[in-house]
């Protein structure tokens, strides 16, 4: 009985190797490889079992859900071309990195002797962008009481950047209560914007300002720029405003008397603006060369 039980046992688990000697199938040692740019990258599809002598192996690049040809006819293709070639059997190396490779990658095995004849495994690769010097902007000076507002952008960097401000060297924590040297400001800072925004700035928040972006890449900052905080000189503004107004009124008033004494005159007496008297009855009137001399004729009526 027991030598029966056993040969039933052996023939089962032949049956199963058999099978399994049937069937492509593929693994990979890591479905999320990520690197730097310009760094090399292994896109790991290790085939587990099969039985065809020279399967067809291809790579697949997936980007907005359209596949296109990477390796096809034992060959690179692509975005790969002279940039990628492959490990035996099946392991896709790119030597060369860029932040365009950034998409999954679906390797496909068909082995037409096996029962099973096709796999495939879907790899997503990261291709990590370290950032560039972002671009900064702090105000140079700010009236005492008054909002204002530090902005920081950087768009190469990949995964996309967190941003850090620093005061004088020192990092701006988020929660200003969470630091004896910002107790007293009131800001609120976005790390995922780079806005650093002041609602009211007092005479402490003076200094030297730089931006830091990172990922996990790296990181680049910004030169440091200096924020003034000045007072707003109220009493000077009222007794600057007084003084112009007297001025004007003091211009007005001066105008006004000298249209009254007749200084704005245009009328003057000339012998040009002399006034010919009405003809009397008989009478002509005739100008001489010399000014204003008149001289009259006679005439006679009959």
């Amino acid at each position: 009985m027991a030598k029966t039980r056993l040969a039933c046992l052996l023939t089962l688990l032949s049956t199963h190797c058999y099978f399994s000697a049937l069937a492509v199938v593929l693994k990979t040692s890591e479905e999320s490889p990520s690197t730097d740019e310009f760094n090399r990258v292994e896109l790991s599809c290790l085939i587990e079992s099969i039985s065809t002598t020279n399967p067809r192996i291809e790579w697949k690049k997936i980007t907005n859900n359209k596949p296109s040809y990477v390796y096809f006819d034992r060959k690179i293709s692509g975005d790969l071309e002279n940039r990628a070639l492959i490990r035996e059997p099946a392991t896709l190396v790119i030597t060369n990195a860029t932040r365009s490779d950034t998409a999954k990658y679906r390797c496909e095995v068909t082995a037409a002797d096996d029962a099973k004849s096709f796999d495939e495994i879907v790899i997503d690769l990261i291709v990590r962008v370290k950032p560039v010097v972002p671009k900064c902007s702090v105000p140079k000076s700010v009236p005492f009481g008054k909002l204002a507002e530090l902005s920081c952008v950087e768009e190469e960097g990949f995964p996309k950047s967190q941003y850090q401000w620093f005061k004088n060297s020192e990092e701006i924590p988020e929660d200003p209560k969470s630091s004896p040297k910002f107790l007293n400001s009131s800001y609120t800072l976005n790390t995922g914007t780079g806005t650093l925004r002041f609602t009211s700035v007092i005479k402490e928040d003076a200094g030297e300002y730089y931006c830091r972006a990172k990922n996990d890449a790296g990181h680049a900052q910004c030169a440091a720029q200096k924020m003034e905080v000045y007072d707003i000189d109220i009493v000077g503004i009222v007794l600057g405003v007084l003084v112009v107004v007297i001025v004007l009124l003091c211009i007005t008033v001066g105008i006004c008397c000298a249209y009254k004494q007749g200084y704005f005159s245009t009328q003057k007496q000339t012998g040009n603006n002399y006034k010919v008297p009405a003809k009397g009855d008989g009478v002509d009137y005739v100008r001489t060369e010399d000014e204003g001399d008149f001289r009259h004729k006679s005439s006679f009526v009959i």
